[in-house]
């Protein structure tokens, strides 16, 4: 189901972008080439039709949103508790005194002994 909700909000986000490109913001885009005085539809009707078809997919957009988040695949693998609560009981104490070699061991050579 996740899958198709991708799907269906890709093919939105396509939609809304090619309406959006086909507007113009100052009134013209599509509905500037039916400028015929003939014309039954008229100018305003275009527009009214690409401002509602932006807003339908942008309202689309947000369902589908909303909708896919609730069908995001969760892993069940036995985990109780959130992976920032386990990595916060993992972590090592600040104040623990690290435990260093108390004596140097036997065969190391030095440089001096490998120079002669």
């Amino acid at each position: 189901m996740y899958t198709l909700i991708l799907v269906l909000i890709f093919i939105v986000c396509v939609l809304l972008v090619l309406i959006v490109l086909v507007q113009n913001s100052k009134g013209g885009g599509l509905a500037s080439n039916f400028q015929a005085s003939t014309q039954i539809a008229g100018v305003r009707k275009t527009a009214d039709f690409l401002e509602k078809t932006t807003w339908g997919l942008a309202g689309a957009l947000l369902l589908l949103a909303i909708a896919g988040s609730a069908f995001i695949p969760r892993s069940e693998g036995g985990t109780e508790g959130s992976m920032v609560q386990e990595q916060i009981q993992n972590v090592a104490d600040p104040n623990q005194v690290p435990s260093f070699p108390t004596s140097v061991p036997e065969n190391t050579a030095t440089p001096a002994d490998s120079a002669n």
